[in-house]
């Protein structure tokens, strides 16, 4: 008896990893939002809980204690635009929406939030624009406290008429928020403050240049702070630049496409390996992989392989925090794909079981300990 308690302890109060799947529902009464529990042995997905009663939840990220989950909502609808709160309970297995408030701009497609638990900021895609909204202690959203939008476009007319802010990302000591503008070939940088009211304030100079028609979409940092990593959509490129104190200064610029491809370039996400060894890169449109690159000790990249992604439009992927599994959910034809990688080589391997999600538009994963 006194075994079986005691197992049935271990289970109830085990590690578990969760993987959140966003989904453009276009219909409230769809799913906007599931949540799996991700098997670490086999790579297997077991659904738990979704979400219904929101519209388009185009993005998703986690507090840092992963006990609040934020959404980018009604995205993709005009007029409209919305960030929204939900809890988490890895206990129990719930999720309980807590409130939304207006994304100030139509489109939104980026949420961070800062280290501290306090701040979220959002990126808003069609109307180029930038919301900052303090936390409330029960994870709600207060109304923003500073707003910023942008008009300018560049060379490509039918995909630059204007800004379009594709993320906005915190520096290593999320001391500095850089916001990737497709529309502008730009990358703008704040000045973040997490001590004052209205945290945001501008540096000098205020945005780095791209290269035109480049259209920088996603960013990251690598984990020792030294060097940073933009893809550019448009260009189907990674721009890679040495950092330092908000600083970004471009050391190298690569393909995230295989040669054979010349035009049509569609890149969409890029993460690194817990380890700092690789980096990943997401290719839609006719190629439909994932980019696989090695990172010197200099912050460059050298091309190693190129993952099919078994499905169309990889728009999102994530890896977990062991780097054991890379997920990627393909938007277009519904499937969501778990590959384990290999730690030594980089390479992936699809593994587990397929899971149909309808047009799935982003994927997070997040460790809870007991």
């Amino acid at each position: 008896m006194l075994i079986a308690l005691l197992l049935a302890c271990a289970r109830l109060y085990a590690q578990q990893d969760f993987v959140f799947i966003g989904s453009y529902n276009w219909d409230k009464t769809k799913e906007g939002i599931s949540v799996y529990e991700l098997d670490t042995t086999t790579g297997h997905l077991k659904k738990v809980i979704s979400s219904r009663n929101i519209l388009n939840p185009s993005y998703l990220t986690l507090s840092p204690n992963g006990r609040y989950v934020y959404a980018c909502t009604e995205s993709k609808t005009p007029g409209a635009g919305a960030v929204s709160s939900f809890e988490f309970d890895a206990r129990h297995k719930t999720l309980t929406y807590l409130n939304s408030q207006k994304s100030g701009g139509e489109n939104p497609v980026y949420l961070s939030v800062h280290q501290n638990g306090r701040w979220l900021v959002n990126g808003n895609y069609t109307e180029g624009s930038l919301s900052v909204y303090p936390i409330a202690a029960d994870g709600s959203i207060n109304p923003p406290v500073q707003h910023f939008a942008y008009t300018e476009g560049s060379i490509n007319t039918e995909r630059q008429d204007r800004s379009h802010i594709h993320a906005a990302v915190f520096s290593p000591n999320d001391d500095y928020l850089f916001l990737p503008d497709l529309g502008a070939d730009k990358i703008r940088c704040y000045r973040f403050d997490a001590s004052a009211t209205a945290p945001l304030s501008e540096t000098q100079p205020s945005f780095i240049s791209t290269s035109l028609g480049s259209g920088p979409r996603h960013f990251t940092f690598h984990l020792n702070g030294h060097f940073a990593y933009c893809i550019e959509e448009l260009a189907g490129m990674v721009s890679v630049y040495h950092y330092e104190h908000g600083h970004l200064d471009s050391i190298q610029r690569i393909a995230t496409h295989t040669p054979e491809l010349q035009s049509g370039f569609e890149s969409a996400d890029i993460h690194i390996s817990p380890d700092g060894h690789f980096l990943y890169a997401s290719n839609r449109g006719d190629e439909n992989n994932i980019a696989i690159f090695s990172i010197a000790t200099n912050g460059t990249l050298m091309p190693i392989a190129y993952q099919s992604t078994y499905g169309r439009h990889p728009r999102i992927f994530a890896i977990d925090a062991s780097g054991q599994f890379l997920i990627v959910a393909n938007q277009i034809s519904g499937n969501v794909i778990v590959f384990k990688r290999n730690a030594q080589t980089g390479l992936l391997k699809k593994t587990g079981k397929t899971i149909k999600v309808r047009n799935p538009s982003c994927v997070q994963i997040k460790h809870y300990a007991p």
